[in-house]
């Protein structure tokens, strides 16, 4: 198993955060990450997410929603090709800091057999694919 684990504060409410996070008609204005998200997004609906890493190519994912909180947590589960060769659980939280701002922390944990195989992606592009979303979203949030 392998997680990648990212935290940002936001000077913004959870409200206005999760608005941004979740109108995804938006990301390609803004995301450098997570070029788009389609499809029904509620509890075990398949969703279709286009991730596209700095420094490596891009993939369409077809994950299953687990989890989808307003406000506070938004969850997916994806596979590459079947279950148990490479799977990440991919994740949002939002913490309300009860001052007026936020604590977003993006995250993925990824298990599987080719796990080993995918280091230098994983712990290079996709860390910095992360690093660059959170910091969008915390210059998005954040504008008057």
């Amino acid at each position: 198993m392998k997680e990648i684990v990212t935290d940002i504060l936001i000077l913004a409410s959870p409200q206005k955060v999760w608005a941004i996070l979740t109108d995804f008609a938006s990301y390609p204005q803004w995301n450098p990450f997570i070029k788009s998200i389609t499809g029904t997004v509620r509890v075990g609906e398949t969703i279709v997410v286009r991730i596209e890493p700095p420094g490596a190519s891009g993939m369409t994912l077809k994950p299953i929603v687990q989890v989808f909180n307003p406000e506070t947590e938004f969850r997916w589960l994806g596979h590459l090709l079947f279950p148990g060769l490479f799977d990440g659980e991919h994740r949002f939280e939002l913490a309300d800091n009860a001052d007026g701002s936020t604590t977003f922390r993006h995250c993925e944990k990824f298990k599987g057999i080719l796990i080993p195989f995918f280091g230098k992606l994983l712990d290079v592009n996709t860390r910095n694919g992360f690093h660059e979303m959170n910091h969008a979203l915390k210059e998005r949030a954040e504008q008057k």
